[in-house]
Order: C-alpha cells, then sequence, then structure tokens
C-alpha cells in the first residue's frame, strides 16, 4: 500500500516527508487504526556521535509524522478525497533516552483533539521497541493566500 506523501503529495519536496527529495529522509506514513505508523532506517549521516541520531533530525521525523497525522485526521473528519496543506505552529519534542542508529525506527502519532482547523497531535519515535523521543504539537490547515497552501502539490 502507498504511503500516505506517495499517494497526496508525490511532488513534494520537504526535506522530512517528500517524495521527490532524494537528498530528504523521505519518510513514509501509513494510517494503522486510529494512528499513523512510519518505519524508518538512519544512515551514517543522520548521527549526533557514534551509533545515536541527530536531535534535530529527529525533531524533523516527529514533526512531519505529526504534521501529516492531523492532515490524515482532517481529511478523514471533513469526508473529502485529499489532506488539507497543514502546518505546524506549535511541536515540542522531548528527548528521553539516546536513538540508536542501528536498525530501523518506528514513528507513531495521533490525533489528541482537534477543533477544525487546529489539531493537536502526539506522537513517538521508538528503537527496537523502546520510547526514545515524543512529539506534542498543533497543526493547523492553511487557507488560499497562505506560503503553504498548495504544498502537496
Amino acid at each position: 500500500m502507498q504511503c500516505l506523501q506517495e499517494r497526496h503529495a508525490p511532488t513534494n519536496r520537504c526535506f522530512g516527508c517528500g517524495p521527490a527529495n532524494p537528498q530528504g529522509l523521505r519518510i513514509q506514513s501509513h494510517p494503522e487504526g486510529d494512528e499513523l505508523i512510519a518505519h524508518w532506517t538512519p544512515e551514517a549521516h543522520h548521527l549526533a556521535f557514534t551509533d545515536i541520531l541527530n536531535g534535530g533530525i529527529i525533531g524533523t521525523l516527529l514533526d512531519c509524522h505529526a504534521n501529516w497525522t492531523a492532515a490524515w485526521h482532517l481529511m478523514n473528519s471533513r469526508g473529502v478525497g485529499f489532506p488539507p496543506s497543514t502546518v505546524t505552529s506549535d511541536f515540542h519534542i522531548r528527548l528521553r533516552r539516546p536513538t540508536p542508529t542501528a536498525g530501523l525506527l518506528t514513528l507513531r502519532a495521533h490525533v489528541e483533539t482537534s477543533d477544525d482547523p487546529r489539531v493537536h497531535v502526539v506522537g513517538s519515535l521508538e528503537a527496537e521497541g523502546v520510547i526514545t523521543a515524543t512529539v506534542k504539537g498543533l497543526f493547523v490547515a492553511v487557507t488560499e493566500g497562505h506560503p503553504a497552501f498548495h504544498r502537496w502539490d
């Protein structure tokens, strides 16, 4: 099954989630029940120090995955076939422990509350089943005139 990014934004060049950015992280978010899940494998250039993932990369992974969670939620709650363009209004990352770079990492996110066009999302980053970082953020669907309005195009 195609990820949300490939299905709805194949030409998006976002560093974190854009399928069209060959130098980006290219996360791939998939719905599972009421949450989005993504699996991602770090590469050597994503290190902070030996065998540990850079905190900025962690922030980007969680920000993009949570943003797609908000867009997916609004698409479903509005009953439309295409996600609205959403942007990060506020997000907080908590680095709970070092994230190892060996192996597959799992991103999880779900909607905590929503008052369209605003969506509060919570999520986590896991390594080998252990949560290493969490996110809590507010994401907002933007309207015509906002620079990100056509971001999925």
